[in-house]
Parts: structure tokens; sequence; C-alpha cells
């Protein structure tokens, strides 16, 4: 950590979606926090590709830097600009969100509420809820993804939140060697609990995220999810999450039933669920017979 260094480092990776990072950036340098406050840390973690190339064409603001890290995978990328960020905090999002212009500023006021979480009693993972948003008309998959949305709430109660919108203090982050680099996805949960610290829920601290609009995009984050599930962490855990997949999805069904909805939009998100059931018992069948996990 750099005393001298900007209180946040905003760590952002990329695989291919640079045409979604200057949308990102826009909104960046509208945060009410100022310039000055934090830095923003892209990192293009393609691995057949490489600087110069797509990510060199992407006008940069004058507190953002760009990295690359050839090791596949979300996590690997941002231990890799954590190794190298000087803010005090590290707020982590993706390429394809949009948060308003007082994020930064809202995590800025719950960590000085909190006593900066610079002392150790004081130390909290603090997550911000994530909106969804969708086109018009919207498609059955966005319908799909809006119902059930990134439920940040529910997680943070949980004791986790999603990286899409997620402030670690630097100091908790390198105490714990950052996240699991081998993971495609589950690791933000792994990490919060190994972390064993509160992980409190910022409400103006929102960001808004797109749904997925198509099925090759939405299977491939589900193959991709189901990745993380059954083939790391513990024994128990991987076994508990084999025997939910086998298991037909009657909460998430019960939940779009009851959404506030109209009817037809709530039965082409049903029809979604139960197809990507059948994406899921295909991949961890796959997995199982030792298949390696997909990135996303």
């Amino acid at each position: 950590m750099d005393l001298n260094g900007p209180r946040f480092s905003v760590i952002v990776p990329v695989y291919r979606h640079w045409a979604l990072v200057p949308e990102l950036l826009a909104a960046l340098e509208a945060q009410t926090i100022g310039a000055a406050a934090f830095e923003i840390l892209i990192v293009d973690n393609d691995p057949v590709g490489g600087l110069p190339g797509p990510a060199s064409e992407i006008a940069l603001p004058g507190n953002a830097r760009l990295l690359a890290e050839r090791a596949p995978g979300a996590y690997a990328a941002r231990n890799a600009a954590a190794a190298r960020a000087r803010g005090r905090s590290f707020v982590f999002t993706d390429a394809d969100c949009r948060p308003p212009p007082h994020w930064l500023a809202a995590f800025a006021a719950a960590e000085d509420a909190a006593g900066d979480g610079m002392a150790e009693e004081g130390e909290a993972l603090l997550a911000g809820p994530i909106r969804m948003t969708w086109g018009t008309p919207p498609s059955s998959c966005e319908l799909f993804e809006a119902l059930r949305g990134i439920p940040q709430e529910r997680y943070a109660r949980n004791g986790y939140a999603a990286t899409a919108n997620l402030a670690v203090p630097a100091a908790v982050f390198r105490r714990l060697g950052g996240f699991d680099a081998d993971r495609f996805s589950g690791g933000d949960a792994d990490f919060c609990r190994r972390a064993g610290l509160p992980v409190r829920l910022v409400p103006e601290a929102v960001t808004r995220h797109p749904c997925r609009a198509d099925w090759a995009d939405l299977s491939r984050k589900i193959r991709r999810v189901k990745g993380g599930q059954i083939a790391a962490g513990s024994r128990r855990r991987r076994l508990a999450w084999t025997l939910r997949t086998l298991t037909p999805p009657v909460r998430a069904l019960a939940r779009f039933a009851r959404a506030e909805a109209p009817l037809a939009y709530r039965a082409r998100a049903i029809g979604v669920l139960f197809a990507l059931w059948g994406v899921e018992l295909a991949e961890t069948a796959r997995l199982l017979a030792g298949g390696r996990p997909e990135r996303g």
C-alpha cells in the first residue's frame, strides 16, 4: 500500500470484450469522488493476445493503467492487478458494469463510518447492490437473468459477495494472498469465506449490470459457474453442489412463478431455467468424467 497513493484501486479484468470498456471508463470518469482519489487498473486477460492489440487502442483517462495477465481467468487477472495497485482499498467490478457517479463516494462514506477499515477490529468487506438492465423488448435469456438477478443483498447476508461490486481493504486482500487464481468461477465467495469478516451491504453503492441477451453467452456462463462448483473447493462442498445439480430447480421455479412480471415473461424465463438445467446436468457429467472447467 502506498500511503501517498489513491484511496481506491478500481480493478477490472477484461477477456476480449474491449467494446464494453469505453462506456465503463466514462462512468468512472464521472465519479463525484474525483479522479485523484482513485486509480483504475484494466487487465487484459487474453492468453493468446497481448499488448499492443485491441486493448492498447482504448483511450485511458489520466488515472488509469493498462496491465496484462496471461494466466487464464478473471481471478488471476484481479490478483495481478492487486499486486501493482496503490490504493488503500481494492474495488472490484466488471467491464460490463455501469456504476453511477456516486458509486465510489458511497463506498468512501461507508468506510469512514466504520473507521476506514484501517484497524483490524474495523475491517469488513463492503458490497454494493447490482441492478440488472435489459433491452426492449427483452429476449427470453434477458428475462431469465432479470428474474434471477445477482442478489447481492442475499449474498451479503450469507457472508459473501459478487466481484461485480465488492470493496476489500488492501491489507486484508494481501494477508489472504488474494483470490484462488485456479478458479474460473466462485472465487469471490471462496475469498469472502476465507476472510471470515463481516460483509456489509452499502445500499447507495449500486451498479448496473446488463442481462445476457443470447443463449450462447448465458449457457457459457452456466458452464463456467458449474466448473467453479464441481471442480473446486472442498470435497464436501463439491458433493453438495453435485447433488444440488441433480435436483430439479424447483425453488427457482417457485421464485420465478411469484415474480412481479407478466405471465408470458415468467413463462419464457421458466423455459430458459429448465433448458439451462439440462446444460448444468451435461456439464456436471463432463466434469465428473475428468473434463477441465471452462472459462467465460
